[in-house]
């Protein structure tokens, strides 16, 4: 089963890392704590000041 994760750069302090694409809580960033993303259901939402670097596929 793959896991996916996002690679993501906060708007606010360019801080890069990488969230689950399914996030079930509020993912804020770890420098400056600005929200990157919320939960919809199903798929992370990111936020207008959030920007998607990249899609990471992690295979078990």
């Amino acid at each position: 089963m793959a896991q996916n994760f996002l690679k993501v750069q906060c708007g606010k302090c360019n801080n890069e890392q990488k969230i689950f694409s399914k996030a079930s809580m509020d993912v804020k960033c770890l420098v400056c704590g600005e929200l990157l993303s919320k939960p919809s259901g199903g798929k992370a939402i990111l936020q207008p000041n959030t920007k998607l670097l990249g899609e990471l596929k992690v295979d078990k």
